[in-house]
């Protein structure tokens, strides 16, 4: 038997990833794990955004944990194949406080005592306040127990500390999970906790635990203190994981995707699976699975004995100590199973079933009165095609759904093609109705006894809008949207009225004519702008040709002067224009980081506040042990430059030296043209 950990962050975003995306259920994601029980962390969803394909993947018995006031926020699932795998009670939360309606019957309940904040020494918030009562730690969806019979299962995802007022929150719930923990101990109970914990155990759990200003103070947070008193040699309980694995280095199960932190291995160990000493014999092996991609965490797992031999001799199955249903037959569940749901169970229609595809009128009723009218009556499955062919009349009827294409150009085809009633259909001289499907011969309706409604060719003329896209590009409501090339144009002097009224050319003929202009100066070509600076360019080299030189006139020069004078100024002003222009239109070169000499790569600010959607460079190598993050995050001689050095500089300030230095280069050009 196999458990699995994951936290998957976000329960729609894991199908965005491969494999997963290659999956068309839910339920062959969980095949692929290759787990019998599989425990996830941060499911973001809520119960009303749980369909049916997430919440019972049949042969798995979905339990879920949500969160009372944040929606897509935090909770946790356990999923149980049901072929192996038989809970015996079910319940959501650590303090006992969070029940389903009706609560949990003391029968149902998998402990007799439960924490309570009395008994505990909690941690005062940043007013000095202690919590008077544990619901509160409780409210966010983050814990499930399950008991199995040979031990209680545990999942849960501990609060992460986001910010120094936190820490009370994350504490107060760590001591609330030990104080839980305790209780089942001292009932007789083994358990199994599995999920985020969002602590590093030790400093080898720490891709920078290793450097010497982080191993000196690494006990002094307070959570890492705790843990460290709650594991063993000095706590109950045991890493499963690291022992079979006591030395492993880089055994890191989460890393910062903001950062790309992954490609390096640049991350922490913060998912555990920790199990009390009844259940170390059972262990078979256990181990991480980073190759596992879709979240920003990855899988863990360990694996199980069928069968042992105690220190007495006896030889102990692990079906037999555990629950598992019997061969061939499916275990009743927890009333907390997903299975269990009114939505899910059959005693509530959910709201999406009146909006599914393809659902028809009910023809219930018509065959109960088939079976009560007289002999001369229709058949029922006459009295079914009467029913659809009037259900067009009826104001309420639903139709099915049906999917045509109309030329919504063209009003008068809709009219040609539709009924007024609105179904695509056309009656024949005998009465046959003809629909995209095929042809059938149907009982003629009653003419309707209400005025005839209007149809769509009798609306008047003046409230019909002509379709603004089929307005030629020469009209006046183009005018106010024309492209850069509107303001270079040069005005066209009026014609004569025979001219005027000779038709003019199509486009496309005067393209077959060679005009340049005709495609180039395209106002609506999506290349309009740069077929303009290629226009100009060519345009100042013509004026170059035809200009005189500074001491001559046009008439006293002869043609070898002309050339001579003329065509090798052209030059020059033509490679300086070409030049300018170029530099003009060019990408904006990334700026090279101090250290490495690289290019620096473009991020932009996500987080809110004044800088946000802003965009800047920093060094382009990856993260890694002993990256510099500043000389006030890291000492100089910790520093590792085969990482990213501390690079910085604001793409505003690039794009303003950039421009800088264009036009100061444009002077130059425009100096050797003279």
């Amino acid at each position: 038997m196999r458990i699995l950990s994951w936290n998957i962050n976000g329960v729609r975003t894991l199908p965005q990833y491969h494999p997963w995306n290659t999956f068309k259920t839910f339920r062959e994601i969980l095949t692929h794990l290759q787990a019998d029980i599989v425990c996830f962390q941060e499911m973001k969803t809520a119960r009303n955004g749980l369909d049916r394909n997430i919440a019972v993947p049949d042969p798995f018995d979905g339990y879920f944990s949500f969160p009372v006031n944040k929606g897509g926020y935090s909770g946790v699932a356990i999923y149980t194949d049901s072929r192996t795998v038989a809970p015996l009670k079910a319940e959501e939360g650590l303090s006992g406080t969070v029940q389903p309606k009706p609560p949990l019957s003391e029968d149902e309940r998998i402990s007799r005592h439960y924490p309570c904040a009395n008994e505990m020494n909690l941690i005062p918030d940043e007013h000095g306040n202690k919590p008077s009562e544990l619901t509160s730690l409780d409210t966010e969806g983050r814990a499930l127990v399950l008991d199995l019979g040979l031990f209680v299962l545990i999942n849960v995802y501990c609060p992460n500390e986001t910010s120094d007022s936190r820490l009370p929150f994350k504490m107060n719930y760590h001591l609330m999970l030990q104080e839980r923990v305790g209780k089942l101990i001292n009932e007789g109970r083994d358990v199994i906790v599995v999920g985020d914990i969002n602590i590093c155990a030790t400093p080898l759990d720490h891709c920078d635990g290793h450097l010497a200003s982080n191993a000196a103070t690494f006990y002094d947070h307070p959570a890492r203190a705790w843990f460290r008193n709650w594991l063993s040699p000095n706590g109950c309980m045991t890493d499963a994981v690291r022992t079979f694995w006591p030395c492993r280095k880089g055994m890191y199960t989460c890393w910062n995707t903001k950062i790309c932190a992954r490609e390096t291995n640049y991350g922490t160990r913060v998912d555990y699976i920790l199990v009390t000493r009844g259940i170390l014999p059972w262990i078979k092996h256990g181990d991480i699975q980073p190759s596992f991609k879709g979240s920003d965490h990855c899988p863990i797992y360990i694996d199980l004995h069928d069968e042992i031999t105690t220190d007495d001799g006896r030889k102990l199955c692990l079906g037999e100590v555990m629950s598992r249903p019997a061969e061939g037959k499916t275990a009743a569940v927890p009333r907390l199973a997903a299975r269990c749901w009114d939505e899910f169970s059959g005693k509530q229609t959910l709201l999406s079933a009146f909006f599914s595809k393809g659902a028809r009128v009910s023809t219930a009723a018509s065959a109960s009165d088939s079976s009560s009218s007289p002999s001369g009556s229709p058949s029922a499955s006459q009295a079914s095609v009467i029913s659809s062919s009037t259900a067009s009349n009826a104001p309420d009827a639903v139709l099915p759904d049906r999917t045509e294409s109309l030329d919504l150009a063209n009003p008068l085809l809709i009219h040609e093609s539709r009924s007024p009633t609105g179904e695509s259909s056309s009656a024949g001289p005998t009465g046959a109705i003809k629909t995209g499907v095929g042809e059938q011969e149907r009982i003629p309706s009653k003419p309707p006894t209400g005025p005839p409604k209007r149809k769509l060719t009798d609306v008047p003329a003046a409230r019909t809008k002509p379709n603004k896209k089929l307005r030629p590009a020469g009209g006046s409501s183009a005018a106010g949207k024309g492209t850069l090339d509107a303001f270079f144009a040069t005005p066209q002097p009026s014609r004569p009225s025979q001219s005027q009224s000779r038709p003019s050319p199509p486009q496309s003929q005067s393209q077959a004519n060679g005009d340049p202009l005709a495609s180039d100066c395209d106002p609506h070509s999506p290349n309009s702008d740069y077929q303009l600076a290629l226009h100009l360019s060519l345009c100042l080299d013509e004026d170059v040709l035809c200009a005189p030189g500074p001491s001559q006139t046009v008439d006293s020069q002869t043609p070898s002067t002309l050339s001579k004078s003329a065509i090798e100024p052209s030059q020059c002003r033509s490679s300086g224009s070409k030049a300018a222009w170029s530099k003009l239109m060019a990408p904006i070169e990334p700026p090279k980081c101090n250290v490495h000499g690289e290019p620096a790569k473009l991020y932009t600010v996500n987080k809110p506040g004044p800088n946000k959607g802003k965009t800047f460079y920093i060094c382009s190598r990856p993260v890694g042990p002993g990256y510099d993050k500043g000389r006030g995050e890291r000492p100089r001689d910790e520093v590792d430059h085969r990482y990213r050095c501390n690079f910085f500089k604001w793409a505003s300030e690039v794009r303003r030296e950039s421009a800088s230095s264009s036009s100061s280069s444009l002077p130059s050009a425009s100096s050797s043209q003279k």
